[in-house]
């Protein structure tokens, strides 16, 4: 059995001065925490224990009783009467700091081991423990009561003594038949919310591997993200090769041209003074909008993604390994911009594979992007990228076109990327080594006659297309342009609506 975890996130309503209780709460939580990480330096043989019997020995260590009258460290000195449930959750929060702080200290020493043995100096500086602590309350059974679809009980530390207070609950609902887990009071500015981590089990899929040697019907998900423009290309393929689908996400310019224009502002507004206060963020509201409208649209692409995966039964998804992009030099504003876009990549891949995996049970992987958008899908060859209305010859980087000099094959160059994607991962568990060039992976196999495109006169007539409008794109793998990602379900032989700033879509005559 697997299993798959995922918190569900609701705003607390309650009453102006329950607010400053739970601070209070939350501070004597972060002071108990952090006495236990002082009485576990102080016996570091605690983190060599499992986790039930380093809860007893500190316990041990600091809690009075009839039969240990007089601990080592009484935490009365620290606080008077907290609840055994606060006091474990306290206890479990320094022990997960304190093993993080010594594996990193072991790991800085064995660094340090290694240079100076050959001969090398070595100046970076030991990890420290942490000089603050500011941890959410985690809350034990015991400290909650009477929870329902629209309001809990909590005990909490008012200042002067413990108290049950009711607050209603607004937000996503609890799914049903899930194992719940200590729900943490979270604290986000003025507000404070209840985060409660929700545990699903399921059936364990098999290995990539075995999937795709196993079962020739299975189906890959393919995904090629892009800079702007199309932010997302997925395709979804069989394990013998066969096309079934594809859909463009869109929405990157929009995104792009956002950013570009808060960070304008924010060079604007350092320029004016030239200085940057010490320990403080300049332009704070401008950051905060930058990093929200990211972040917000990282989880609607990578829903998206999922989403499409589900619909067309894929049970993997395969991505580049992207991991050393680097922007090139130029303005503040442009170059900031890029650098938050391969940002953006990251996020929407960590997105994905977490959503997929908690959703679907579908496994995410990553191959090497080594002339996934260079090469052709089909045959291998080095393939000519242009735009629209340009001549069909060189690379040009960017471009929106494709066409292959050996097999004629035309296209979406992103299109051509995101099969070409899923080609490595096939070629990556077939028994003969991956091939170069035109031999690179396992020839496309013929699809059914439904997946067939249209006739070549209607692939010239896209592609001379003229005017201000955007070109026109296959419906039944490009979605129409009605929203993002939407896709027809229906035809799949003719040519659709116009798709917001997606470049032309032209397919190849043989797929």
């Amino acid at each position: 059995m697997a299993k798959a975890t995922t918190t569900i996130r609701q705003t607390l309503n309650h009453k102006p001065e329950h607010g400053a209780w739970f601070a209070a709460n939350q501070a004597l939580f972060n002071q108990v925490t952090a006495f236990y990480f002082s009485v576990i330096q102080a016996h570091e043989l605690v983190l060599e224990l499992g986790k039930q019997e380093a809860l007893t020995a500190l316990e041990q260590l600091t809690h009075k009783t009839k039969k240990n009258p007089n601990p080592i460290m009484p935490l009365s000195e620290i606080a008077e009467d907290v609840p055994a449930m606060f006091r474990r959750a306290a206890i479990h929060a320094a022990l997960g700091s304190a093993r993080s702080f010594y594996a990193h200290l072991k790991s800085w020493r064995a660094r340090k081991e290694k240079a100076l043995a050959k001969g090398k100096r070595f100046t970076e500086r030991p990890p420290v423990p942490p000089r603050s602590w500011n941890k959410s309350t985690t809350i034990y059974a015991g400290q909650w009561k009477e929870r329902s679809a629209s309001s809990i009980m909590l005990k909490v530390w008012t200042g002067s003594c413990w108290s049950w207070v009711r607050c209603r609950i607004t937000g996503r609902e609890l799914p049903d038949g899930a194992a719940l887990g200590s729900p943490q009071l979270v604290r986000r500015g003025k507000e404070w919310w209840l985060h409660t981590p929700v545990e699903r089990k399921f059936s364990s899929p098999a290995k990539v591997e075995e999937q795709i040697t196993t079962n020739a019907q299975t189906n890959i998900c393919a995904v090629d993200l892009n800079m702007d423009g199309t932010i997302a290309v997925c395709t979804v393929q069989t394990a013998e090769g066969s096309t079934l689908a594809t859909r463009f996400i869109s929405g990157g310019p929009a995104v792009s041209g956002f950013r570009k224009k808060q960070l304008g502002r924010i060079a604007r507004n350092r320029s004016k003074t030239g200085l940057l206060a010490l320990g403080e963020q300049d332009n704070a509201d401008l950051w905060r909008k930058i990093n929200q409208r990211d972040e917000d649209f990282a989880h609607q692409v990578s829903h998206r993604i999922v989403q499409f995966a589900r619909e067309q039964g894929a049970t993997i998804l395969v991505f580049e390994h992207l991991g050393n992009l680097q922007p090139e030099q130029g303005r503040y504003s442009h170059r900031g911009n890029r650098k938050r876009a391969f940002w953006m990549k990251g996020r929407i891949f960590r997105y994905s594979k977490y959503k997929a995996w908690n959703q679907a049970g579908i496994i995410t992987c990553r191959v090497n992007p080594k002339n996934t958008s260079r090469q052709c899908a089909r045959c291998g060859a080095q393939v000519i990228r242009y735009a629209q209305g340009q001549p069909e010859e060189g690379y040009q980087v960017g471009a929106p076109l494709v066409v292959c000099p050996e097999c004629k094959m035309r296209g979406h160059a992103d299109r051509n990327a995101s099969i070409k994607i899923g080609r490595k991962l096939l070629a990556r568990y077939q028994q003969a080594p991956e091939p170069k060039e035109k031999t690179e992976e396992k020839p496309q196999a013929p699809q059914p006659r439904a997946e067939r495109s249209a006739k070549v006169e209607g692939v010239i007539s896209s592609q001379d297309a003229r005017g201000e409008k955007q070109p026109s794109i296959a419906a039944a793998r490009h979605g129409t342009g009605n929203g993002h990602g939407t896709a027809h379900k229906g035809r799949r032989g003719r040519m659709g609506t116009a798709f917001l700033s997606i470049p032309t879509t032209l397919r190849p005559p043989m797929e």
